[in-house]
């Protein structure tokens, strides 16, 4: 009998340990205000538990400890830029506008002490519109945003962020005639290894890929409710090369929860539906819960926080809280940005 046990254990292995089959059954969440201001906070890059970098409108760029924050507004021909898209390595804070013209910052640190802020990347057209970013690793960076010339505008860097270059669309999938992206929490994008994931929205919600860091692209289709303007995939996460969550649905019925989430165990290339007409409707952002391998998935929105404790086929509503981002620093905390606010929360 032990003999068969533990060849039992050992084919489940690479999913979840047989003591550990689930995440933790979290049901409520305490909730700490870190930074309150009349601004709207979609872009948030958590360094640890009690520090945490945001980007917002009204130009405004910070780093908050405890609940100490130091604050810049950051204005482009003296205009006061709106960012939505944020990332961090080992010695910068990255953070990019969305509008005409986008404009993509670098902030040299020293611990949490900016040093220096320099635009390294600036792009003028009547449709730009940039909605995430994030890094490989501290010399490779990429950032994803709305077709200007028929493809999503995709930049890379492999510098450090000291320069950029645009994909040409002729190295891109094409997009459709109204399919573009939400820039609702600087989630469109998720990196693992050398592959990264884009998410569309609007017309068609589809999945964008590459395995070469942005050199090559494939595009797979989802069952992700599309075809209005509002509709479609607004997160991507991915706990391993193969294993991803797609999470979106309809901001114009933001309880509709059909056709809204979805997972994949190939890398992407294909989507099956989770929970389809239960769980949570319209969610902006979606993230996996770290040490749960893929089982514990939290998504917010508005209203609410949703977790999920068996990889999503089942959902419990934590708080109506609303939130746009949230960003987890280990398995229980975690901080969360909306309107006028970022909360530090602890799952419980």
């Amino acid at each position: 009998m032990l003999r068969s046990w533990l060849f039992a254990c050992s084919l489940v292995l690479g999913l979840y340990s047989c003591t550990d089959s689930l995440a933790p059954e979290f049901t409520e969440i305490e909730a700490t205000a870190v930074f309150r201001d009349s601004i709207s906070i979609r872009a948030i890059a958590a360094v640890n538990d009690s520090t945490v970098w945001f980007a917002a409108n009204n130009g405004k760029i910070g780093v908050i400890e405890g609940q100490i924050p130091k604050l810049a507004s950051v204005s482009y021909q003296d205009s006061l830029l709106a960012f939505r898209s944020i990332a961090r390595t080992k010695d910068a804070v990255f953070v990019l506008s969305i509008g005409n013209p986008a404009v993509l910052y670098k902030i040299g640190v020293e611990g949490t002490n900016p040093t220096f802020i320099e635009d390294v990347y600036t792009e003028t057209h009547p449709k730009v519109f940039y909605d995430a970013m994030a890094f490989w690793d501290d010399q490779h960076g990429i950032a994803m945003g709305d077709p200007t010339d028929g493809c999503l505008s995709v930049i890379l860097t492999t510098d450090g962020g000291d320069s950029w270059t645009k994909v040409p669309c002729d190295r891109l999938p094409a997009t459709e005639e109204g399919e573009a992206a939400f820039a609702a929490s600087n989630s469109n994008i998720a990196v693992f290894g050398n592959s990264a994931w884009l998410v569309s929205g609007g017309k068609r919600a589809r999945v964008f890929k590459t395995t070469d860091r942005g050199q090559t692209w494939k595009v797979y289709e989802t069952p992700i409710i599309e075809g209005q303007a509002m509709t479609g995939i607004y997160s991507v996460a991915f706990q391993d090369a193969k294993n991803g969550i797609i999470f979106g649905g309809n901001w114009d019925a933001k309880e509709d929860n059909g056709g809204n989430k979805a997972i994949t165990t190939d890398g992407g290339k294909t989507w099956n539906l989770i929970s389809d007409q239960a769980g949570p409707g319209y969610r902006s952002c979606v993230r996996y819960l770290p040490n749960t391998k893929g089982q514990g998935i939290v998504a917010v929105g508005i209203p609410g926080v949703s977790y999920s404790n068996d990889g999503g086929e089942s959902w419990v509503e934590l708080t109506k809280e609303s939130y746009y981002n949230i960003q987890f620093v280990n398995d229980s905390t975690a901080f969360a940005s909306g309107y006028g606010k970022i909360d530090k929360l602890i799952f419980k």
